[in-house]
């Protein structure tokens, strides 16, 4: 039977003629005679072609799939079945993807907790203050240093009725959205578009106790746990060098990231409610805020984006609502009114900043001993 050989060592095809002996296929090629145990024989036939190799051989026969069939008959334990292997790599491609996003969507999910539980105080500190450090330079803290105090203070007094390992460090950012997120090692920070948001102290109360609870509860660790294990996951089976696991991290210290499923925001609900009826606060401002964000009755565009800002990190259901006014209580207010103001002015100066730098130009053109040159004041006044 006649076929190509190809040696291995370089691209050039031999004649050759082909026989089985002895359980053996015997080549001769170009005055050589080469001997291969039909035990290690593969075989690929593709359409009309066939393509023989040998294990632990770079060396190879081509020829005709139906001469291949002639001369394989009777030695049926060398015919490999292309098709089938091919089957076989898919299947195998397949429960390798099912048993990866097994690993990824049930098993990290489970084993997040106990992680997170275990994870030392000190680490957790550490990473907090790095993450902290990261969303400073996106969301830079707000002027105010009476309204700082004012929310540290609430902090303080909701913090003590909890039984977390860290200092609650709470402040207000400046960030266009309605928002609020704690970060590892109890950072907790609130957007000043949230206080301008809410209508009474309480609400705002009742937000910081459930940011205050999520820390309690370690929850914060285990959804960095959750980014990290699946990008730890993903770099091993692309084989590494991706920097998926070093993604997950910086992602863990976005704000949009640091999102918890549905029992972990109820858990958080009810310990937050908790702290706030342990310091004979009103717990009622907590449903009243998820109610009125939850409603269409929104101002403008602008607004809605704003506040789709929340629920993207704590998802909204009507029996999280309603669990909220099961529960309430009536209570003291969070803060005095003049605190509430306080609070409530944290941002603004930062507001009125911008405003006077938007204005900068005009100022600095007219301010004494720099009077605009002859013919350039209508030009000024038009701006």
């Amino acid at each position: 039977m006649q076929g190509r050989f190809f040696d291995g060592l370089d691209s050039t095809a031999h004649a050759a003629e082909l026989r089985f002996e002895a359980g053996s296929l015997v080549i001769e090629a170009d005055g050589r005679t080469h001997v291969w145990s039909a035990r290690d024989l593969f075989v690929d036939v593709h359409a009309d072609e066939a393509r023989i190799s040998r294990r632990g051989s770079d060396a190879r026969l081509v020829m005709a799939a139906s001469a291949w069939r002639q001369l394989a008959a009777g030695q049926g334990r060398v015919r490999r079945n292309s098709a089938a292997g091919g089957r076989g790599l898919v299947i195998g491609l397949m429960v390798a993807a099912a048993a990866t996003a097994l690993v990824v969507f049930v098993g990290i999910p489970m084993a997040s907790g106990p992680l997170a539980r275990a994870t030392p105080i000190a680490y957790e500190q550490q990473m907090g203050e790095s993450y902290n450090a990261q969303i400073s330079t996106i969301f830079p803290t707000c002027d105010g240093e009476a309204g700082q105090a004012v929310l540290q203070g609430l902090a303080d007094r909701l913090s003590a009725q909890s039984d977390t390992p860290f200092p609650i460090r709470a402040r207000v950012v400046r960030a266009p959205m309605v928002n609020a997120f704690a970060l590892p090692g109890g950072h907790v920070l609130m957007t000043g578009d949230l206080i301008e948001a809410a209508e009474t102290p309480d609400e705002v109360a009742g937000v910081l106790a459930h940011e205050i609870a999520h820390v309690e509860r370690r929850h914060v660790m285990q959804s960095v746990w959750r980014s990290l294990g699946a990008g730890m996951l993903l770099d091993l089976v692309v084989g590494g060098g991706t920097g998926a696991g070093q993604q997950a991290v910086l992602l863990a210290g976005q704000a949009s990231e640091l999102s918890f499923g549905r029992q972990a925001e109820a858990e958080a609900d009810d310990v937050g409610r908790g702290f706030l009826h342990r310091q004979g606060l009103s717990s009622r401002g907590m449903g009243d805020f998820f109610e009125r964000m939850a409603e269409d009755e929104i101002d403008t565009p602008e607004r809605v984006d704003q506040v789709s800002e929340w629920w993207m990190t704590h998802p909204n259901t009507e029996r999280r609502i309603e669990a909220a006014r099961a529960a309430e209580r009536a209570g003291a207010p969070a803060l005095s009114q003049q605190d509430w103001e306080r609070l409530r002015a944290t941002c603004r100066s930062d507001q009125d900043e911008a405003a006077r730098q938007s204005r900068l130009p005009v100022e600095v053109v007219r301010r004494p001993g720099n009077d605009p040159m002859p013919g350039q004041a209508d030009k000024v006044g038009q701006h």
